[in-house]
């Protein structure tokens, strides 16, 4: 039995609310149970300088916590003069997962920051951050459209993201903390909407995995996946 109660193979509740900021050029509200991620895509007329006069577009992100996004209230990594190394890591996993479904020529020499900033975590966070960022992508990206900045649709593909891992000796989808903390394999993986894979983070956190168990993660993360995207698409009205 989960701690949650849901089935090996069912999701927490998703919803993604969009328009959720004045000023950024695209943004959501995305709810993975109770794990809530803030996003927000802001367009720059330029690209970072090693990219100058490349004809290429950049897209790029950054993530964060709030204090109180978990139990107990972390220090602001600001305060401490500097981002710790998941923080480093998790934002260059969504900005590469991001550009994976971006036609980078399309998108013209422009940047697009996707801003992630955890309200409140409870699993998955970077996951809900890559799922909810393109969502933040694509809402920013049809401002180009329509104002004709762009003409050709850069976006070649949704990107979504959702965690399995082996829960009590059971491949579990979408782990939450309690699971995620005790989980004996953990994994991240990381799809576009047409079933390709763009990473998986993969873990043994106290117990090895077979072939067999990793088919199954697998499998639990493609349907996972495909729910996701149907989220996705339902929020930015595709």
């Amino acid at each position: 039995m989960r701690p949650s109660g849901r089935d090996v193979s069912e999701m927490r509740p998703v919803s993604i609310e969009t328009g959720v900021t004045k000023h950024a050029e695209g943004s959501c509200l995305i709810r993975i149970g109770d794990t809530h991620v803030l996003c927000t895509a802001s367009l720059e007329e330029r690209v970072p300088p090693f990219m100058k006069n490349s004809g290429l577009g950049w897209v790029t992100a950054e993530y964060g916590m709030l204090p109180r996004a978990t139990t107990t209230r972390m220090r602001r990594e600001a305060s401490a003069g500097k981002q710790g190394g998941r923080t480093v890591e998790i934002q260059r996993l969504i900005g590469r997962s991001l550009r994976a479904g971006v036609d980078r020529v399309a998108l013209g020499e422009r940047q697009i920051t996707v801003d992630c900033d955890v309200i409140q975590a409870d699993g998955g966070t970077r996951c809900a951050a890559i799922t909810g960022g393109w969502v933040a992508l694509r809402l920013a990206v049809n401002k180009l459209m329509k104002t004709g900045e762009v003409i050709s649709d850069p976006m070649t593909d949704p990107v979504a993201a959702v965690s399995c891992g082996i829960y009590a000796g059971q491949a579990v989808l979408d782990l939450d903390y309690p699971e995620d903390s005790e989980a004996g394999v953990d994994g991240n993986f990381v799809m576009t909407g047409s079933g390709r894979l763009i990473e998986v983070q993969m873990s043994a956190e106290g117990a090895t995995f077979t072939r067999e168990q990793m088919d199954k993660l697998l499998g639990l993360a493609d349907a996972g996946v495909a729910q996701l995207v149907a989220a996705q698409k339902a929020a930015v009205g595709v």
